[in-house]
């Protein structure tokens, strides 16, 4: 396919923003006071996720869930979210406050144990499924989480970790006998009644609803709080951010609304992990809040991907960018009817500007675009759509209408348009800190603004340009690696003297991990053996897949920093301009 003509906007940011925010809109925003910082909201938003889930019997038998062959409607989802909640509540005392935990794969349970903790008043806790058993440890201790709900795999990789911590578990999808201590999914669920409906719990909006897990350039993972307005706030700012695109390209307000209407209850393909941010908050809520079906995969499988597409007539897909290359580049591509899908989009990392036109060399017209958003953002923070773009694919795009941007210098001051510097973002996505972390919450939040440590600039319009990512940090096909993590598992070995990890250009993953590694004196250190002594200590994905043994020291500033940048050209690891890593 050739690439058709851009469509140019029609209307401007301004008039665009004005015809969308006045009063009695369903875009309306008002002032909440969030820990005590005043702070746009949307007016229309959900108050909490109870509301959301109490909305689902208005959708009848519509699809919610969809796994494989399985299907669960609307009416019955909603039966078997109150149903465990009451079984959560009466056979585990999970009430308000309590941590549950989750480690599983994309599988319905997932979904069914989220919205019935939460409408509890629970605080969830989604663990990473691929961290090794050390880590999911890790997570489950420093919640203080009282129940776990895991499948298989997590719960054999924990092995004996629950029942010393004292944490109960429920299996999902796993084969007895089950070890002590566990209990299946169908045994605590039992008999799902007609007229069940969700215990009483008294919530607010700034109530806790989630840790999510985060890492800083301490290594140490840190869990960011995330309250009910947080996640609620993701399904309003999206529908925001569609409505401001077609209404660029020309379609009055009422013509735009009713295109969204029409596409209301989309089916939606969940490819990326519901333990990350963008699984649960981007793709999980939005969807089923407004009475979509949720298509859950296993594990990404571009081919997969292809066939679900056109089996369940896929209508959106928010993907991270190393996904979307691979799904593109499948030889398959033009055997399958995609024509149902409407809208691709990119998150989780950044992406490459090529991939707009392979996007649109090999897919009919549809709607383009990424996001920008953190863990601690929770999720969507900036959009780029539609012809925007296509005309800007090197822009996260502009901040929604309850969230600003501000670029920051070193001295703490706002910078104008054009210059770079840290960017910061205030809105009602903000999570409320990180658990039990007062010196990093202080650090990383200045009333109500978070700074994201990342480093960007806005044009004369508004739209926020991500010029570098956060310090030490790689994303490897949308997996967040931290730098200092590895170089702290690296150091245990014993012959290491020191070592620089890096992110190293990959085509496929964005990025790989990279390692440079100097032995100490008389001490031999070969690649394989490093790998084999990291195998168990980091998650697979965090595993340098490029090691490098070096003779001598490794390049330092006088204040003895490391030059990652003088090791990265060192070892022909610098990504050009271009994209593509320097020679040499």
């Amino acid at each position: 396919m050739h690439e058709a003509p851009i469509a140019r906007p029609v209307r401007s940011l301004t008039a665009v923003t004005n015809r969308l925010l006045h009063r009695g809109s369903p875009y309306e925003m008002e002032i909440a006071e969030i820990n005590g910082v005043p702070t746009r909201v949307w007016r229309n938003a959900d108050p909490t996720l109870r509301t959301a889930l109490e909305r689902s019997p208005s959708y009848g038998d519509a699809p919610a869930l969809v796994y494989g062959d399985e299907r669960l409607g609307h009416a019955d989802f909603y039966r078997h979210a109150a149903t465990m909640a009451h079984r959560m509540a009466s056979e585990y005392r999970i009430g308000k406050g309590d941590r549950v935990a989750l480690a599983l794969r994309n599988y319905p349970e997932w979904v069914i144990a989220y919205y019935a903790a939460a409408a509890l008043g629970a605080i969830l806790v989604p663990l990473n499924a691929w961290w090794t058993a050390s880590e999911l440890e890790y997570g489950l201790s420093d919640s203080g989480s009282s129940l776990l709900v895991a499948d298989g795999e997590r719960i054999a990789a924990l092995g004996e970790a629950p029942r010393r911590l004292g944490i109960p578990v429920i299996a999902v999808r796993t084969p007895d006998p089950l070890p002590e201590g566990a209990r299946a999914w169908r045994d605590v669920l039992g008999e799902v009644a007609e007229d069940v409906r969700l215990p009483d719990a008294d919530l607010a909006p700034d109530d806790p609803a989630n840790i999510f897990y985060t890492s800083g350039t301490t290594g140490r993972p840190k869990g960011a709080v995330g309250s009910h307005r947080n996640m609620v706030s993701n399904h309003l700012s999206a529908d925001y951010a569609r409505m401001r695109t077609l209404m660029r390209l020309g379609l009055d307000m009422g013509d735009a609304q009713a295109f969204l209407e029409a596409v209301s209850s989309p089916v939606v393909l969940c490819a990326v992990p519901l333990f990350h941010t963008t699984g649960a908050q981007s793709v999980m809520h939005p969807t089923l809040a407004k009475g979509g079906a949720l298509v859950l995969m296993y594990k990404w499988d571009p081919e997969e991907a292809l066939r679900l597409i056109e089996r369940e007539r896929v209508a959106a897909i928010t993907a991270v960018p190393a996904m979307i290359a691979q799904m593109l580049a499948s030889p398959r591509l033009g055997e399958h009817d995609l024509t149902s899908l409407m809208t691709l989009a990119s998150g989780g990392a950044p992406a490459p500007p090529a991939l707009v036109s392979r996007a649109r060399a090999g897919l009919h017209d549809l709607m383009l675009g990424q996001g920008y958003g953190l863990t601690e953002s929770s999720a969507t923070a900036t959009v780029n759509g539609g012809s925007d773009y296509l005309l800007r694919p090197d822009s996260a795009g502009l901040p929604v209408a309850v969230v600003d941007v501000r670029i920051v210098g070193a001295g703490g001051e706002e910078l104008p348009p054009g210059e770079v510097g840290e960017v910061w973002i205030n809105g009602p996505g903000i999570v409320h800190g990180y658990w039990n972390r007062p010196e990093a919450t202080a650090a990383a939040f200045t009333d109500g603004w978070l700074h994201t440590g990342d480093l960007g600039r806005l044009d004369e319009d508004g739209f926020l340009y991500i010029v570098d990512r956060a310090k030490d940090m790689i994303i490897r096909g949308g997996e967040n690696v931290y730098c200092a993590e590895v170089e702290a598992a690296v150091h245990e070995h014993p012959a290491v003297a020191e070592v620089a990890v890096v992110g190293v250009p990959h085509e496929v993953y964005g990025e790989e991990v990279g390692a440079v590694v100097r032995a100490l004196p008389g001490s031999a250190l070969a690649e394989e053996d490093l790998r084999a002594f990291l195998d168990g200590r980091l998650a697979a994905f965090k595993i340098p897949a490029h090691i490098r043994i070096a003779e001598g020291d490794l390049p330092r500033n006088a204040a003895g920093k490391l030059l990652k940048n003088r090791v990265k050209r060192d070892h022909g690891w610098l990504e050009e301009a271009g994209g593509a890593p320097a020679s040499g």
